[in-house]
């Protein structure tokens, strides 16, 4: 997480090295400087998704004036009708924007021969935070990857191997932020940059008070591994890939050769610690899943018609998706600071990131709160129903979609013994929302690093930054912590809403997993993602 440099003088760093700057430690300094961008201009046209898309596009496409056509991004307001998989906090708004998914369900020809191996399609997207100290998450991730391309290729069905097509695009949650002057958001474009490059542009350097994360990549790439064609993402299917051909090398030190699938998604996994702190997970998911988009219209589509989707989300902040041509009031000095904190240090209504919590979840009650998203009519955000609706419709439309939130949760304990290997103690089952607590941890929730005699960084201190208490904080086996992140209210809405059988069918299935981003391991959340995509993956 990260927040102005001029509304915070203090910063520290926590005792294993890690700035407390940026976006996975909660307890960190918010030095980095905050750029302007605007959203990038979009030119596709939305349209309701609640029934078959295939069936429904193109009559609401031919009716510009009803209430279910969708105008351009950055002209209307966001899309608010009742959500199917959610009836308690979609209320229509008069303007709002609506999705056009265009042919969300496809987009090109594909093929389920590749290279004579039939295999089932998967379309895998990471949307990654890259924002200031979240180099020690992505290092965990990158060690992971070898691990997922291992999973994969190993997932089975009716006993033999299922010789999966993959497609994996990556992104960041980077899609820029007037209070974000010097970032180049991605918006939900694809990143093909090895890591080792982005080290040379400056992106792994320290944020303010932040180390250098350079080891992130480093230490599982030592030289860029590539894609070697003109398609901005990973595929690999059965013995063909489009990744560059370099020899097997076990680059996370598990004892397992990795071959150059694994090693290319190592090297374009690791996306930097220089992003925008006001983190927008849930629109970055949208706008790389924009079917009229490059990669989404090329004549082969990331993006295909036949394969089942599945979403990986890795943030340690709360969702920020914000339209600011539509809410300037949320982070403008005109605009009656509603979701302001004060900072204890000034006494003044400042910028931090609790600006995020506030305007998109509402909490009643004492500490520890009950806490929802905010209706969409009363949020300062995007809304959720655009999220759930265009999810949902792919699935009531016959494409089968599965989620992956590494986010801001307590530690999962226990797992189910068969696929999906879904969570069943831990995680979201104890998550509390709920005010800081003075002290240092455990006794308090404050790291180490950020107390002192005269505590700048207190209970009240944190408050103001973020909103709202920890919902997580890692502590290695060897006592160092892997920082602590803020629990994610409104992605979990929208992950959850997966979690139903397609319209007309049933019994509800498991779609969404849910792991902390401050566990000590990845591998975990591997298993849940490759879990779910080997049960849900649709037959050819």
């Amino acid at each position: 997480m990260n927040s102005p440099k001029d509304y915070d003088p203090y910063e520290h760093s926590n005792d294993r090295g890690v700035s407390t700057v940026g976006s996975a430690t909660l307890g960190l300094a918010w030095t980095w400087t905050w750029t302007w961008r605007s959203v990038r201009a979009s030119s596709w046209a939305w349209a309701l998704v609640a029934v078959h898309l295939s069936a429904c596009t193109d009559a609401l496409r031919d009716k510009p004036g009803d209430e279910n056509a969708y105008a351009p991004v950055t002209d209307q307001a966001d899309d608010d009708d009742d959500d199917p998989a959610d009836d308690d906090d979609d209320d229509d708004h008069e303007n709002d924007e609506k999705l056009d998914l265009g042919n969300a369900t496809g987009g090109g020809d594909d093929d389920d021969d590749v290279d004579g191996v039939e295999g089932k399609l998967v379309d895998l997207l990471f949307v990654i935070d890259n924002s200031g100290s979240m180099g020690e998450e992505q290092a965990n991730l990158a060690r992971n990857f070898p691990y997922l391309i291992q999973q994969l290729r190993g997932i089975e069905e009716g006993g033999e191997n299922a010789n999966v097509d993959v497609n994996i695009l990556l992104t960041t949650t980077d899609l820029g932020n007037s209070r974000c002057p010097a970032t180049t958001p991605e918006g939900g474009d694809p990143v093909t940059t090895g890591c080792n490059a982005k080290i040379e542009d400056g992106e792994f350097l320290p944020n303010g008070d932040s180390p250098d994360a350079s080891a992130a990549c480093t230490d599982v790439c030592p030289s860029d591994v590539g894609i070697r064609d003109e398609r901005p993402y990973i595929w690999f299917s059965g013995g063909s890939d489009n990744v560059e051909d370099v020899p097997d090398a076990d680059v996370n030190g598990d004892g397992v050769p990795d071959d150059s699938v694994a090693q290319a998604l190592a090297c374009l996994g690791p996306q930097g610690i220089q992003g925008c702190g006001l983190e927008s997970p849930l629109e970055a998911m949208l706008q790389a899943l924009d079917p009229s988009t490059a990669h989404n219209t090329a004549d082969e589509p990331f993006l295909r018609e036949k394969a089942m989707l599945a979403i990986v989300l890795v943030s340690d902040e709360a969702d920020c998706s914000v339209n600011e041509d539509l809410h300037p009031e949320v982070f403008g000095e005109d605009g009656g600071k509603e979701f302001w904190e004060v900072n204890p240090h000034t006494g003044e209504q400042q910028v931090s990131s609790a600006i995020c919590w506030h305007a998109g979840v509402e909490c009643t009650g004492n500490s520890p709160y009950d806490c929802q998203a905010r209706p969409d009519d009363e949020s300062g955000l995007r809304s959720l129903g655009r999220y759930k609706q265009f999810l949902n419709g792919l699935i009531d439309g016959g494409k089968e979609v599965v989620m992956l939130g590494i986010l801001g949760i307590p530690e999962v304990t226990a797992h189910a013994d068969e696929p999906p290997y879904q969570p069943t103690a831990g995680g979201v089952l104890d998550l509390e929302y709920r005010d800081w607590i003075d002290g240092v941890f455990p006794d308090g929730d404050i790291l180490p690093s950020d107390w002192s005699d005269d505590p700048q960084r207190g209970a009240d201190y944190q408050q103001y930054l973020f909103g709202i208490g920890p919902g997580c904080t890692g502590v290695t086996s060897d006592g160092d912590f892997t920082g602590q992140a803020v629990p994610p209210r409104r992605i979990r809405d929208v992950c959850e809403s997966l979690n139903r059988p397609a319209e007309g069918q049933e019994p509800e299935k498991i779609r969404c997993c849910m792991e902390s981003i401050c566990d000590e391991d990845f591998s975990a959340a591997i298993d849940c993602l490759t879990g779910l995509v080997e049960v849900t993956i649709p037959p050819l």
